[in-house]
């Protein structure tokens, strides 16, 4: 009996929960995907565990779909759920997107539009504060394709910049501020990837007598409400985790449509755009 053959009306979401993770994030879009897949008639069996390919052929034993999140580049557990033939859909890019619809928010568009949030405010020299070793070790794609957008949109606005990897506890934090302002004392405006470095950057800065807004601006890539928790307030670029879920189950149900149906589905690609949201914590330079 194939996928098509059976329905359990069960969609399996799998979505590894790490420590270097922003869970609040992660759970929203857990939130969403089974609001939604409700709507259609759906249960979600939500799948914590990193279990790589393994994983993924447990899901889909109960299940008529997978969600699959956290793909990095070749991602073993996709060439797992082709093999089972269970229709899936990809909360991130693939590298071969065949057989599979996929969306993710467009980082790349978050990176930039931190660059010419800071370019407009004509800061010249800003300290890029990024995630810690295990994310980079593992290729996550949303860190990188962040970097590689804030990186060309910043050339083309003629904004020189440090990149430095964080941890996020207040030790590493002091350590990578230490090396920007040591290599560029100059500095004037900071990106924070890490949302774990956010408070840690923000009392640092304090402590060596560097007012925010006034003698450095801080743009956070985090959620509204993890922004408005600070002091000041963070001008934020954030991404639309709610329509990400919304989105992820749309695709499903087209998939499992043709699916029944016998048919081959649309392989479909969506990028949601990301907001920028100016609060108290950014200014233009003297």
């Amino acid at each position: 009996m194939t996928h098509a053959d059976r329905r359990s009306r069960i969609i399996a979401l799998v979505m590894p929960l790490r420590t270097d993770m922003y869970v609040p994030v992660r759970m929203e879009i857990a939130a969403s995907v089974t609001t939604e897949a409700r709507r259609h008639g759906y249960d979600i069996l939500l799948v914590t565990d990193d279990e790589g390919p393994e994983g993924v052929r447990r899901a889909s034993g109960p299940a008529d779909g997978v969600i699959l999140t956290d793909v990095v580049p070749g991602d073993p557990r996709i060439p797992a759920l082709r093999a089972r033939g269970t229709p899936a859909v990809l909360i991130g890019l693939p590298d071969d997107p065949r057989q599979l619809s996929c969306v993710d928010e467009d980082f790349a568009a978050a990176g930039a539009l931190c660059a010419d949030h800071l370019a407009d405010l004509r800061h010249r020299d800003v300290g890029f504060i990024g995630y810690g070793s295990d994310v980079h070790k593992r290729h996550a794609e949303y860190a990188e394709r962040t970097l590689a957008g804030f990186r060309e949109r910043a050339e083309q606005r003629g904004v020189r910049f440090l990149y430095r990897p964080c941890e996020g506890t207040y030790d590493s934090t002091a350590r990578t501020l230490t090396r920007i302002l040591a290599d560029r004392p100059g500095t004037t405006g900071f990106v924070v990837q890490n949302e774990a470095a956010i408070g840690p950057l923000l009392g640092l800065l304090q402590a060596l007598g560097r007012s925010v807004p006034g003698d450095a601006s801080v743009v956070a890539l985090c959620p509204a409400q993890l922004a408005e928790q600070h002091t000041p307030a963070l001008t934020t670029v954030s991404g639309p985790a709610r329509e990400l879920g919304r989105v992820a189950v749309g695709q499903m149900m087209r998939r499992l449509t043709a699916a029944r149906r016998g048919g081959p589905p649309a392989d479909e690609r969506v990028l949601v755009t990301p907001t920028l949201t100016i609060r108290q914590s950014s200014k233009a330079t003297p």
